[in-house]
């Protein structure tokens, strides 16, 4: 246990001086010499309600020993008369379409077609992100005097005009309680169990009994789920949001907009000055209703949840360095009913896939209710914080700042320091650096539900070498296509995409089949929420982040431009008049990370060695669910002329939620050989699909517009990979390790070795998707089973160590017969190694993933060996399929990330509406050995 001991003579800080500590960052004062070592690393004590306990003897016992424990979720689904609900009577009871009412078409799974009132395609500009727009968190800033608002009786389509269980606040009560500065009660390192859940006369009356104990924070009690590390890495900026169900957006966010629609493309005559396309919307968000086109209906509140409740999608722009804190409030309805036949009211959420302590990672079995707030903590340092430049001496490890701007710094001399040359030192290790993140509901069981609800959100990443700026020139920004009105974290040609295939019913309110398990596939390809968008854009590099933001459908995404009459490469639909030809671009990140070489889809290289250098040109490879890519694409090259026209394509063509059926050809798409079509749609409810996949083909308009400014952004081409006859070009951000280097290869021989088989063997017709650790049994998800445990190689440190962290080698593995999976691996990015048994193409080879999709597809083949290290936390964290219907039929697992020389196990934690006790754990025989 030595590992787990407190630092060597330092004492546990009191709470007292916690909010001292607090008080002189707040204030920008020092902090009297006080550092990392204030923090208390002992395990929890025997009296608290998180301690730990040793694991049961063999695994039968651990078997018997969880059928008699409570169930994971069961108080997530409380009745009146405190009865347990279901799944099947209490959540699907309003689904427009049960089981014995659906046809058994496949586009939507299992539904009708969705209808589109007459809109048209590339009819409605498109939605950019609003920004959450954090700010200082000062404890001297006076509380705001408005409590979290009460649901209450409204019209509809807000609120329910007859029932407050299932209802929510007020809009323009939430506006202005979102509108308050400062936060109540003020976050501590220890969960709130004192005050009392707002909400609580509302929610006794609809569960018919009282007292309901409901505390103000869901976060589980105890030091097990405390934050870790909490004065080390205190919070410096802090934002409130709330899930809440569809609403008029209020513009309560204008002010918080880092560009305040005063500069670049955002300020006036600027592209995006308007934001939603209308003359109301100059330089606000205000009045924005949730409509997937403007000729299709408003969404009810009970059929589409996101963060605000409102519309654009929202984005989190963090820098690195800076601590933050991110207090999420519930305002979904009491009622778990009132959901229109899918989602669940209890929400847990999960920063995909940022290097985050487990208390605030999202963990499935960590969910909170209505009228509650969970305090997420999210550090935002370097991985190798604990071992890698501790001195932070290293300028690539930084994060960007104004000049003259002064913040907290917690390094090896913690105080205010103050941005030079136009950024700030940090500890850690520059080549984990991260970019583009997002964040999204992992209820345990409703994952889909929630997150296809709208429970997501995207969150940008700024450092020293990814800085939003790219005329900032000190030979380490990688100056990105960007802008350069603010000092960092420009967006003018920096643009968010997250595409996630919808159905929406015969009323066009969202639609989701729940009592499918094979995996949900929609009729519609969205873009930012909005059906067949159009982008203005100026005749210059972009940068595009692409999320798959999809339940279960996969991605194969083509860009081309259109051209006039027959001279481009690909003929246009019969008698259109025009034809297409394709645009090149570079990848230059997948998933979370900038990679070490941007990877060029311009036809010259072979990128995946199977011989055809031109299967790839304008064509990405397969993007599974949850993974990100983001390409430059330079909007003045390749005969691209203001006024031009062109497309993002999808070819990718699935029939079911198994899997991906196969690509269509770019020239079929684009003749409209493949297009599907509705047949019977004059025959009431025999109305279907025929003739291919409805999400194949053309789902973004980009329109050029001239540019008179001067792109100062990088050139992609200076740091590609080495092609025959040229040399290896610059790098973007290394590798941690390459896996043909002797000395790393040394290393990765010593690693441990896990194993993790991804199918429905040993399933059940309830849980029919398992996974196999370490080639033992294949069990479905039980959140008190722990599955692996990779242990710290050291506890945190002031001055470092010796070593880079715990190194272990995963073999992700699919069970067969032809399913699709990508898995994702919580909290570490891992390098790939091999790609069934080959090197990996070059869009992996040069990358650090959190997805990895292994399946019979040519890009994706059955099993993917990566190298992974882990620092820094510990806890709770998870690894599942992230089509997100296998996830919540159990193909989830829970590993645990263990302190130096722990031997007991963490408690599994079960919330209620009466507070979050706690549960034993048991673990696998293999959970520490591996295979």
């Amino acid at each position: 246990m030595d590992g787990m001991k407190q630092r060597a003579g330092v004492s546990p800080l009191p709470r007292v001086a916690a909010l001292t500590y607090a008080l002189l960052i707040g204030l920008g004062l020092p902090a009297l010499g006080l550092a990392s070592s204030m923090d208390d690393e002992n395990p929890p004590p025997p009296t608290d309600p998180s301690a730990y306990r040793d694991p049961p003897e063999d695994e039968a016992a651990a078997n018997a020993e969880l059928a008699l424990e409570a169930e994971a979720n069961e108080g997530s689904l409380e009745l009146p008369n405190y009865t347990q609900g279901s799944k099947t009577t209490t959540t699907r009871a309003e689904n427009v379409l049960p089981p014995a009412q659906q046809t058994s078409y496949n586009y939507p799974t299992n539904g009708k077609p969705s209808p589109l009132f007459g809109a048209q395609p590339f009819t409605q500009q498109l939605l950019l992100f609003e920004e959450f727009g954090p700010t200082r968190l000062d404890p001297t800033t006076p509380a705001g005097e408005l409590s979290f608002p009460l649901p209450s009786k409204g019209e509809a389509p807000e609120q329910d005009p007859t029932s407050i269980a299932r209802s929510s606040p007020a809009g323009s009560a939430l506006d202005a309680f979102l509108r308050q500065p400062g936060l109540s009660p003020f976050p501590a390192q220890y969960a709130d169990v004192l005050d009392r859940n707002p909400w609580q006369r509302p929610i006794e009356d609809f569960l018919n009994r009282a007292p309901v104990g409901s505390p103000a924070e869901g976060r589980p009690p105890g030091k097990g789920w405390s934050h870790q590390r909490w004065n080390e890495f205190y919070p410096q900026a802090a934002y409130t949001t709330l899930q809440g169900g569809a609403r008029v957006n209020g513009g309560a966010r204008d002010s918080l907009q880092l560009h305040g629609y005063r500069l670049g493309e955002f300020g006036p005559g600027g592209l995006y000055h308007n934001s939603a396309g209308v003359a109301a919307t100059d330089g606000t968000t205000k009045g924005i209703a949730i409509r997937f086109h403007p000729k299709m209906p408003v969404q009810n509140h009970k059929s589409l949840w996101t963060f605000d409740g409102t519309l654009p999608p929202k984005l989190l722009m963090v820098r690195y360095g800076q601590p933050l804190l991110m207090r999420h409030y519930n305002a979904l309805p009491i009622d778990p009913a009132a959901n229109r036949g899918f989602g669940l009211h209890t929400i847990s959420t999960h920063e995909h896939n940022g290097h985050t302590p487990a208390e605030s990672d999202g963990y499935a079995n960590a969910f909170f209710f209505p009228g509650q707030f969970y305090d997420y903590r999210w550090p935002l340092q370097l991985a190798g914080y604990d071992s890698i430049n501790t001195d932070a001496s290293d300028p690539h490890a930084a994060f960007p700042c104004a000049e003259g701007e002064t913040l907290w710094v917690n390094d090896a001399q913690p105080g205010m320091k103050t941005c030079q040359n136009g950024k700030i030192q940090i500890r850690g290790d520059w080549r984990e650096t991260m970019s583009s993140h997002w964040f999204h509901d992992h209820m345990l069981d409703f994952t889909a539900q929630n997150v296809y609800k709208g429970n997501a959100a995207m969150m940008n990443y700024y450092s020293a070498v990814d800085r939003g700026n790219e005329a900032f020139d000190d030979g380490i920004n990688l100056r990105l296509p960007s802008g350069s009105a603010l000092p960092w974290g420009n967006r003018d040609y920096d643009v968010n995409l997250v595409i996630a295939d919808k159905a929406w019913d015969q009323d066009g309110q969202l639609w989701f089949n729940p009592f499918n398990t094979d995996g949900f596939i929609g009729d519609q390809l969205m873009v930012n929420w909005q059906w067949k968008p159009s982008l203005d854009v100026r005749a210059r590099s972009y940068r595009l982040r692409i999320l798959n933001g999809s339940v279960s459908r996969y991605l194969k995404l083509a860009l081309v431009r259109e051209v006039k009459g027959k001279g481009g490469e690909f003929a246009g639909p019969k008698d259109a008049g025009v034809s297409y030809a394709r645009v090149p671009f570079h990848l230059i990140g997948n998933d979370g990370n900038l990679m070490e070489h941007s990877v060029p889809f311009d036809g010259s290289m072979d990128l995946d060695g199977d011989g055809n250098r031109k299967d790839h040109f304008a064509i990405l490879p397969t993007q599974g669910v949850a993974e990100r890519y983001d390409l430059i694409v330079n909007f003045a090259k390749s005969g691209i002329q203001p006024g031009d026209k062109l497309f993002l394509v999808n070819l990718k063509e699935h029939q079911t939620g198994k899997g991906s059926k196969r690509d269509i050809e770019l020239a079929d798409v684009l003749s409209e050989k493949y297009k599907a079509v509705i047949k019977d749609a004059d025959r009431p409810g025999r109305a279907q699909w025929d003739k291919g996949d409805p999400a194949v083909g053309l789902i973004l308009q980009f329109n050029v517009k001239a540019y008179s400014g001067q792109d100062l952004s990088m050139d992609p081409v200076a740091y590609e990979p080495a092609k025959p006859g040229k040399a290896e070009g610059k790098r973007m951000i290394p590798l941690t390790l390459h896996r043909d280097n002797p000395t790393d290869q040394a290393k990765l021989a010593q690693a441990r070795h896990r194993s993790f088989v991804f199918g429905r063997s040993d399933g059940t017709d309830a849980a029919p998707w398992t996974v196999k650790a370490d080639g033992g049994f294949g069990y479905s998800m039980d959140p008190r089973r722990i599955s692996a445990s990779p242990q710290l190689a050291s506890g945190a440190t002031d001055a470092g160590f010796s070593g880079d962290g715990t190194l272990e080698v995963w073999k992700i593995q699919n069970g067969g017969n032809g399913w699709g999976h990508p898995v994702h691996v919580h909290f570490e990015e891992g390098v790939v190694l091999s790609r069934g048994g080959k090197a990996p193409p070059e869009w992996e080879k040069w990358a650090r993933k959190d997805v990895y999709r292994v399946g019979d597809e040519d890009d994706s083949l059955d099993n993917v060996e990566i190298a992974v290290r882990f620092r820094e936390f510990a806890g709770t964290y998870m690894e599942h399929c992230h089509n997100t219907q296998h996830e919540d039929n159990s193909m989830l697992l829970r590993w645990d990330l263990e302190h130096p020389g722990q031997f007991q196990l963490m408690p599994t934690p079960l919330p209620t509406w009466d507070g979050v006790s706690y549960v034993n754990s048991v673990a696998l025989p293999t959970f520490r050995s591996g295979q």
